[in-house]
């Protein structure tokens, strides 16, 4: 194992570096933190560089981490890496690895249009990953996938589930090409989820937190769609919504 003692050690101001968008993105990887991320990647053998524990932490046996570099480092290099409050002992570099997203007829697809709460994007990608979606296209304006909030939120369903940034204009039109059925979310021309039947493969565009789906990708889509509302609230936060709509759309499946 390799050792690091100092946070002003090179190779940790270029991790640390990870930490920002443009950093990121010049790199073509990201960061990840706390035993359960890292033990997801590992096990969904994602493409682990470097694995940097503290001094005091254990690996476990069941981490297979093959030909990872491991560095054993100071407390306070960890400290300097970390996004978060408590630091728990683990991080680990993950390479930028896209790969591309398959048609299936009969699947299911989740379409992101400028979903700006970290928060927000992933509990969708989990709530994708726990639904069974085949794949989650991220468009224009999204919040940066690799933000460290974003990864906190998956809780390990990046790597469960393919995940890519692409033009929803180009997107809607290869689906619907393919037979596959795109569905808005919006009250104009909509219908209640409930009244949907079997739509077979589809898609379902989620739009932005304040003001929706963009109007040129409704006009795309084959029918909108709406959750009711039975109380006084005036709406739902959209990742709620994501999990009405791709449950409850299986539940149309199932029931047919």
């Amino acid at each position: 194992m390799n050792r690091i003692a100092s946070p002003k050690n090179n190779r940790v101001k270029e991790w640390k570096k990870l930490n920002s968008k443009k950093g990121r993105d010049k790199a073509g990887c990201f960061i990840i933190e706390g035993p359960h991320l890292v033990e997801e990647a590992l096990l969904c053998h994602a493409p682990v560089s470097d694995l940097i524990i503290d001094e005091s932490f254990q690996i476990p046996a069941k981490w297979h981490t093959g030909n990872v570099t491991t560095w054993v480092v100071a407390s306070s290099v960890i400290n300097e890496l970390s996004d978060t409050e408590s630091p728990q002992g683990v991080i680990a570099i993950v390479e930028n690895e896209t790969k591309p997203i398959e048609l299936n007829p009969e699947g299911t697809y989740v379409l992101i249009d400028g979903i700006q709460d970290p928060g927000n994007l992933g509990t969708i990608i989990r709530t994708a990953d726990s639904a069974g979606v085949d794949g989650v296209i991220l468009g224009s304006g999204t919040v940066d996938l690799f933000n460290s909030k974003v990864l906190r939120s998956t809780q390990g369903s990046l790597f469960h589930i393919e995940v890519t940034k692409g033009n929803l204009n180009e997107w809607i039109d290869r689906f619907k090409k393919g037979g596959i059925k795109v569905y808005g979310t919006a009250l104009q021309d909509g219908v209640a989820y409930t009244k949907e039947s079997d739509p077979g493969g589809y898609a379902l565009l989620l739009g932005n937190e304040a003001n929706g789906v963009s109007p040129d990708l409704l006009e795309k889509t084959d029918q909108n769609l709406f959750v009711p509302i039975y109380g006084k609230a005036e709406s739902l936060n959209v990742a709620v919504a994501a999990g009405i709509l791709l449950y409850g759309m299986k539940q149309n499946r199932v029931n047919q």
